[in-house]
């Protein structure tokens, strides 16, 4: 029982030493932040713990300036003896706040240079310490007749309310000072008043502390000033002082590198003006940098960069036997306003998978083929002289029917295609203008749409529903063109997210009032409680939302041109399926796709699918065999007259022959086996292609008889179907427009940001990644929402 009580006991003493540990902490705190005594900022308390128990035992406070340990029982007792009387070794060398500054009653001016008195000695234990916080009411009105508040005598003698001269001027030039510290704010509790006074031409300024009320004209607006001008004396006095670490030459040049490739990368994210913020300086302070200069930043450091990446990416494209041009942008300009700016990425793409940034052209409204035709042209000349032949071809996001073909016409050896990535947001356009049941459902959610956002009753009471049930609340989001479906799948997406929200307001009284007003009102109910509408919003949304993915899965595979049939048969597959699902009639929908797919193909998607070892097919005999008869009679002959094309007249009978030869003797089973060989991706779990070159090099090393075949299936295999690399950059386009007069400093920026991106595979943008991490909860939409209307 004793040593239970002994134990309790020592929780308890345990108990009261946190609490007055805490407490100690709590005003240190405050003080730090100027609400405390100046003492604070070098006193520090600690927590003793018995070894034994580990409890806390006592409060201990600590000097951060000599780390001497004392009791924690009387502070203030504490500064006065340690700091104040010079016992603190390293406290005389620190600057001290104006209001730490011991005060006494009587100062005398003499000629001699001005001195500060020394603190009284502290009041003996039995004696109470003076109360200086009351001000005697003679003195509160600031003095007597002379409105001087103070009053001196032949004797030299001032008392601390005389009247005083203007403070002495500091020559700044005399110091060397660096203020691009942040400034450290100490302000002291008591009350301070700043005199100075001149006797003779000896005399000088002067300060006092008196009350332990604040006595400032200016109120509490002037605790900012003080802090300053305490903060600047404190760097008169200690100018070579530097919070930060020192780094070495070689360490400062890396940093002031890593941080230009920086900026350089986000290109158009991080304003120039940002280097020499304040702030973003005296960070670069702290960890030791030496700062920059955007002068420096948009000058020698911008070409020096821009001409290494230039350098390697020439070094590249010297490298390789041919390669093909990629052009993305052109699309963005379609809705675009008249003056409106753009850029247009071209790139290279290699044949060992390698892409290469070349060049942006910046574009305004409109862009006419032939333009278009000129840009491709230039581009292919500048990046291979003489040489035209090593380009091999084009992929482009637009102007199909006629740059592109015209310049096919021109270069029979060329292969110019449509990006495929472009093609499927077609089709959802397709969809969109042809199928009936899209534009019924797009009639319908403009119609509740506009009804609910317009409608002040509705709305609050749409509002109310949303924050009851999802937290959150907002208008539907409505488009005001409808030529692009992405704005009305957006809508659907709003209204399929909000249904249970929706049905709860058709059950409020303010519903009830509206219907006795609004017609319209009527015929809103009736459709919501129809399960037709809903079936309708979520076919819709369940197609656009199987074409999305499709297109996310070609920006992220970027397939080659052999893989265009086997994507749209994978489409055709999908959307059979989805048909049956939501009982669809297939014909419609067949005849949308069959008319997007006519518009997109090109013969090069036949004949690289069949000389692409990767679709070979094993028949019963055990070869492995091109796969003649996934295609049609049409396609057949597509790659014949290819093959035929891209050789020369002498070589035709040659290359067809070969062809034949192909087409009954197919790929070594070997040879077959490790070009399809798949294996799972650690990133995404998906089966992959172990080795995507191995379908070019089989045909270079091992099917070397093959010759005029050979040099035709080696420049189709390698060709990208997309040209998708490269994102349109709001942030980009905007900060390039507003520096239309020097688009020679925004085209190096933007070569160097897409040559670090292309090679570090890095082509999401900063804007994607943001919302992938902030996960964009309106925009997501949660199939269960349909489960919960009350039909």
């Amino acid at each position: 029982m004793a040593a239970t009580n002994a134990e309790s006991s020592e929780e308890l003493a345990a108990k009261a030493v946190h609490k007055r540990f805490e407490g100690l902490v709590m005003v240190r705190t405050k003080a730090i932040k100027g609400k405390g005594a100046w003492y604070w900022a070098h006193l520090e308390p600690i927590l003793v713990h018995n070894s034994d128990t580990g409890l806390p035992k006592a409060v201990k406070l600590r000097c951060s300036l000599c780390d001497a340990v004392f009791s924690a029982s009387n502070p203030s007792r504490t500064a006065s003896e340690h700091l104040k009387r010079g016992t603190c070794p390293s406290f005389a060398s620190t600057p001290k706040p104006i209001s730490s500054v011991p005060s006494s009653p009587t100062v005398t001016l003499a000629n001699a240079p001005p001195r500060i008195s020394p603190p009284p000695p502290p009041p003996p234990p039995s004696q109470p310490p003076h109360n200086h916080r009351k001000r005697s009411s003679g003195n509160r009105g600031g003095g007597s007749g002379s409105g001087s508040g103070a009053s001196a005598n032949s004797s030299g003698i001032m008392t601390p309310f005389s009247v005083v001269s203007p403070l002495a001027i500091v020559d700044p030039s005399k110091f060397t000072v660096d203020l691009s510290y942040p400034p450290v704010v100490s302000v002291a509790s008591a009350g301070v008043v700043i005199a100075s006074a001149s006797a003779s031409p000896g005399g000088g300024c002067m300060y006092g502390q008196q009350q332990h009320h604040l006595v400032l004209s200016g109120g509490k607006e002037d605790l900012g000033a003080l802090a300053m001008l305490e903060d600047s004396v404190k760097r008169l006095k200690s100018p070579k002082s530097s919070p930060g670490p020192t780094l070495s030459k070689a360490q400062a040049d890396s940093a002031l590198n890593l941080l230009s490739d920086w900026v350089y990368e986000c290109c158009g994210s991080v304003s120039f003006s940002s280097i020499e913020h304040p702030k973003f300086r005296a960070f670069l302070n702290q960890v030791g940098v030496p700062p920059i200069s955007r002068r420096e930043l948009a000058g020698s450091r911008l070409d020096n960069k821009y001409e290494e990446a230039k350098a390697e990416s020439e070094a590249k494209i010297r490298e390789a036997m041919f390669f093909q041009i990629a052009c993305n942008g052109w699309k963005s300009n379609e809705n675009g306003r008249v003056g409106e700016e753009n850029i247009v990425h071209l790139g290279v793409n290699l044949p060992n998978g390698t892409n290469v940034f070349r060049r942006a052209v910046f574009t305004s409204g409109f862009v006419p083929s032939k333009y278009a035709e000129e840009i491709l042209w230039d581009t292919i000349t500048e990046t291979c002289g003489s040489s035209v032949h090593q380009c091999v071809g084009i992929v482009s996001d637009k102007f199909k029917a006629k740059a592109l073909r015209h310049l096919e016409n021109q270069h029979h050896w060329m292969v110019n295609i449509c990006c495929q990535h472009q093609g499927f947001i077609s089709l959802i356009k397709d969809f969109g203008k042809e199928l009936p049941l899209f534009k019924n459902a797009t009639e319908n959610c403009f119609k509740l749409a506009n009804f609910v956002n317009n409608k002040s009753l509705i709305r609050h009471s749409f509002h109310k529903y949303q924050l009851q049930e999802y937290g959150h609340g907002g208008l539907l989001r409505v488009p005001t063109l409808t030529s692009d479906f992405g704005p009305v799948y957006t809508m659907i997406e709003d209204i399929l997210s909000s249904a249970r929200a929706l049905q709860l307001v058709l059950m409020d009284e303010s519903y009830k009032m509206v219907l006795m007003e609004e017609p319209i009102a009527r015929e809103i109910e009736e459709m919501m409680r129809n399960p037709h509408f809903w079936n309708e919003l979520e076919a819709v949304h369940s197609l656009v939302k199987l074409i999305k993915s499709m297109v996310q899965e070609i920006e992220t595979e970027k397939p080659r041109v052999g893989q265009c049939l086997p994507l749209w048969e994978e489409l055709r597959l999908k959307v059979k399926d989805w048909c049956s699902k939501f009982h669809v009639l297939e014909g419609p929908v067949e005849k949308v796709i069959e008319r997007r797919l006519k518009k997109n193909y090109h013969p090069s998607w036949s004949a690289a699918f069949i000389l692409d070892p990767l679709y070979l097919i094993r028949d019963t005999s055990g070869k492995y065999l091109p796969p003649f008869k996934c295609l049609t009679p049409e396609q057949e002959k597509d790659v014949d007259k290819l093959i035929t094309r891209l050789v020369s007249r002498e070589e035709a009978p040659i290359a067809l022959m070969e062809l034949m030869k192909w087409r009954t003797e197919g790929l070594d089973p070997v040879y077959a086996q490790a070009v399809q060989l798949k294996q799972r991706d650690a990133n995404t779990g998906k089966m992959r292609i172990a080795n995507p070159q191995s379908s070019r090099l089989v045909w270079e090393t091992h099917l070397t008889e093959f010759k005029s075949l050979g040099k035709v299936a080696v420049r189709l295999i390698f060709l990208h179907a997309t040209s998708c690399g490269f994102k349109r950059n709001l942030s980009l386009v905007k900060w390039a427009s507003a520096r239309s007069h020097s688009h020679s400093r925004a085209q190096k920026m933007i070569f160097i940001s897409a040559h670090s991106k292309l090679e570090k595979w890095e082509m999401p943008h900063d804007e994607d990644k943001d919302a992938e991490f902030f996960g964009l909860e309106n925009g997501a939409f949660d199939a269960k929402n349909i489960n919960q209307v009350s039909l």
